[in-house]
């Protein structure tokens, strides 16, 4: 099942950055104002490299890509990113509170390790989302311009009993310490026993692995790998790699250490890549919804879309003036029992719930599971069934944005920027897992696991 490896990560060195200050969210959570705050915290922020700046004169030759890998090359040799001695995995533990869900903190663990890219159909690595060629085109010139990965892929494995987690306390201070501009904690172990190490991967051995986070980047990954094996840099057998029983000396020149004596040849650099592993049983984990905010329709009557949607739904007017806090809790009350959906038009509200039987065109080619959720729900009943969007405009987001607060949904309405806003509640972490197992996606933004991984904070380097 999942091979992971430790590794010999390049961290930024504390003497010479201030950690806050070069570390990024994930580059596809980067907005344009956010690329110029972190452009302007550090010259040696990571955002250069993983999204930088176009110029009004770039060329084939010399690009954002190109100056990526300028940039990393020239960090690396002047020592602004070291390389950890041994090869370790890397307990990272984040605390956090959940927006709008009060002032208690969470704790989510996680282990920072090389995983072994491997084909869907090998049963190992399953996806909940479909992806796009535009951003893994974009992300497949940085990998070949850079020949590193930096951020980690947000990966699930399921431990009801915490086996794993139980294995990686904390009884020293962290190796890295920063905080995020969400206000989240994160913190950083190095693990290098190597005995340890091995029982963490033999327990992992046994699992099956979900993407939470990363699915453009992972899907980059498998064909880089694929387009690096039909160089001809690897035969049958994969001839020529370092066998596993040499890998604990020279495989350390890849930054990776493998298994010992007896095992299969390793596995090449580009063959790996950067993981963290959560567990998916774990009570840290949080999945926020994203809820729909409807625009520039050529026509819309809130009288109109409530008769329409009884066709679908059971529906019920609550209180106009809802605000973001009682619009949370009428969800929630409304999801303990089934599907639950709040309607925001600029003067009436209605809570949508109990669906009614309809014809089974509406979800053709959808399975039963994916016909429970409530986003599926709002995409096919109320989005394509009573406002008439297609599923093309929906896709390319012309009459539809992704938020996730719903104080600003609401807003969005209220102020005349919108025509209606569905709130809902996020989808439950059995229903992904089963769905993904059973091989099937779920629509676009119907997860937002929360927090994300910080970029920058371990750095896995193929050469």
């Amino acid at each position: 099942m999942a091979h992971i490896e430790p590794f010999r990560a390049l961290r930024y060195d504390p003497t010479r950055v201030s950690i806050p200050q070069v570390v990024t969210q994930p580059y596809d959570k980067i907005t344009l104002e956010m690329r110029d705050g972190y452009y302007a915290a550090s010259p040696y922020n990571l955002v250069r490299v993983i999204l930088g700046k176009e110029h009004a004169n770039d060329h084939e030759g010399q690009n954002r890509y190109s100056r990526a890998s300028q940039f990393f090359r020239d960090w690396r040799r002047q020592g602004i990113f070291l390389q950890d001695a041994q090869p370790s995995l890397y307990l990272y533990v984040q605390r956090f509170t959940v927006p709008g869900g009060g002032k208690a903190e969470l704790e989510r663990r996680g282990i920072i390790a090389l995983g072994q890219i491997e084909d869907y159909s090998a049963g190992v690595v399953f996806r909940h989302e479909q992806t796009l060629a535009k951003p893994k085109a974009d992300r497949l010139e940085l990998l070949r311009a850079t020949r590193a990965h930096f951020g980690q892929l947000f990966m699930l494995y399921s431990d009801p009993a915490g086996e794993i987690d139980g294995l990686l306390g904390a009884s020293h201070d962290p190796d890295l310490e920063t905080r995020d501009e969400y206000g989240v904690s994160h913190r950083v172990w190095k693990i290098a026993d190597p005995g340890l190490v091995d029982l963490v991967r033999g327990k992992m051995r046994h699992k099956k692995l979900v993407i939470a986070d990363g699915h453009h980047r992972y899907e980059t990954a498998l064909n880089y790998r694929n387009e690096r094996q039909a160089t001809g840099e690897t035969t049958t057998g994969r001839a020529g790699l370092v066998p596993r029983e040499r890998a604990s000396h020279e495989g350390r020149a890849n930054g990776r250490e493998d298994e010992g004596a007896g095992s299969e040849p390793a596995a090449a650099p580009y063959e790996m890549v950067m993981m963290t592993l959560v567990n998916m049983d774990s009570p840290g984990l949080v999945i926020l919804p994203t809820h729909r905010v409807v625009h520039e329709l050529g026509s819309f009557s809130a009288a109109a879309f409530r008769e329409a949607a009884s066709a679908y739904f059971s529906v019920e007017e609550v209180d106009a003036s809802v605000d973001a806090a009682r619009a949370a809790v009428i969800l929630r009350e409304a999801g303990r029992i089934g599907t639950g959906l709040l309607a925001v038009a600029a003067d009436r509200v209605f809570l949508l719930d109990r669906p009614k039987p309809v014809s089974s065109n509406i979800f053709s080619g959808l399975s039963l599971l994916q016909q429970s959720l409530d986003v599926v729900q709002l995409h096919k009943c109320l989005l394509e069934g009573v406002l008439g969007i297609s599923e093309e405009a929906i896709r390319e987001q012309k009459n539809v944005r992704y938020i996730r607060d719903i104080g600003e949904s609401i807003a969005q309405v209220r102020s005349g920027a919108a025509n209606v806003a569905f709130l809902t509640n996020p989808v439950r972490m059995a229903q992904m897992r089963d769905i993904a197992f059973a091989g099937e996606v779920l629509p676009q933004k119907s997860t937002d696991f929360y927090p994300k991984l910080l970029t920058g904070l371990t750095i896995y380097a193929l050469e």
